[in-house]
């Protein structure tokens, strides 16, 4: 009785061959992203009130986390039809029933649900929209006929967005170049028996450019031995870590799936990766790549709701414990009867939940 009380309103979707199942666990992931669900809840309700919003990917979504948040039985199954018809349209890389890839659906999601209000903000912002800004992981800000662009955000910036820092020192003049370039997820090289605090520490590693690398210093005017590193400016609300488990083997001239374990911690700290000080996060969902190759498997999800973990599997959901969550850490041996890996992970600003 009681988890069919804890999933009340977290109806879970069907997995109808034509309902392109490998997406569903992101979007699982965004309904229990509660700052996200929140705000998408508040735009529809702001689309109704108006009444003359055009359907698009976003307005059938919010029309999806409507239906399921206002649902009155206590567990079901949705047929989210009308969401997969506008994918399939805008999209033709998810019309097949090929197995496509999760990390790449959220970021066409998200990039396509910033486009829709970008384009709704440049008609005139509704009530609760907040000015636009471009959601493409790169440079950030840019010049308009010779005046500096201020960057403007949306209510999807402001749950994902963060900016890095990459700066590059000159080994001869000692200059330091920096350039700032915003970003939706991070994606981490991994290794075998490792765990995200170390990737992280890898990925702002100092990284030294010579021989053929060298970089070319505007003060020195010539290419010149460097120092290279990436930094975290300002880190994001809704932190979306991506382990990079599909590598590109030249020898097999293929991808092929590493199923190297990482470990993932419940609380996360980014220690030496953050330029002033370290932020604080807690893992609320988790994406989980079934199977043994890039080309077929499956995915599944855990999620954490009013603390407790839930784990989704199609039409299936059930509540596991708190450690059921190590099985999806990865395989200790390349040849391992596990094939449960994390892929995507979605952690809290801690700040942003006190505040």
């Amino acid at each position: 009785m009681f988890l069919a009380m804890l999933l009340l309103n977290f109806c879970t979707l069907s997995s109808h061959p034509n309902i392109l199942f490998w997406g569903w666990f992101i979007f699982q992931a965004l309904y229990f992203c509660v700052p996200f669900r929140e705000q998408l809840l508040e735009y529809y309700g702001n689309g109704k009130n108006t009444g003359d919003v055009e359907e698009n990917l976003l307005t059938c979504l919010a029309e999806l986390f409507m239906q399921i948040s206002t649902q009155k039985k206590k567990t079901g199954v949705i047929a989210p039809k009308r969401f997969v018809q506008r994918v399939k349209k805008e999209n033709e890389l998810f019309r097949g029933y090929m197995h496509q890839d999760a990390h790449e659906f959220l970021n066409f999601l998200l990039n396509d649900l910033v486009d829709i209000l970008e384009k709704e903000a440049a008609k005139g912002p509704a009530e609760g929209l907040s000015p636009p800004q471009k959601i493409v992981n790169g440079p950030h800000g840019g010049h308009i006929n010779g005046v500096k662009k201020e960057p403007l955000v949306t209510w999807v910036h402001k749950n994902f967005q963060g900016i890095l820092t990459n700066e590059t020192r000159c080994l001869r003049c000692e200059t330091v170049t920096a350039r700032d370039e915003t970003f939706l997820d991070l994606s981490l090289d991994i290794e075998q028996n490792s765990s995200i605090t170390s990737c992280l520490k890898n990925f702002s590693s100092t990284e030294t450019l010579n021989a053929e690398d060298k970089f070319f210093c505007d003060k020195c005017c010539s290419l010149q031995e460097a120092q290279k590193r990436m930094k975290i400016k300002k880190p994001p609300h809704i932190l979306v870590i991506h382990l990079k488990r599909f590598k590109y083997m030249e020898q097999l001239g293929r991808y092929k799936k590493l199923s190297y374990r990482v470990v993932f911690p419940l609380e996360l700290k980014l220690t030496n990766t953050m330029e002033d000080a370290d932020c604080e996060y807690s893992l609320f969902a988790v994406v989980v790549h079934v199977g043994s190759g890039p080309n077929h498997g499956h995915y599944v999800s855990l999620v954490k709701s009013h603390n407790h973990w839930l784990f989704f599997d199609d039409e299936n959901v059930e509540m596991i414990e708190e450690s059921a969550i190590q099985t999806a850490f990865g395989s200790a041996q390349e040849y391992a009867s596990n094939t449960d890996h994390g892929y995507i992970l979605f952690y809290e600003s801690l700040a942003n939940n006190s505040s």
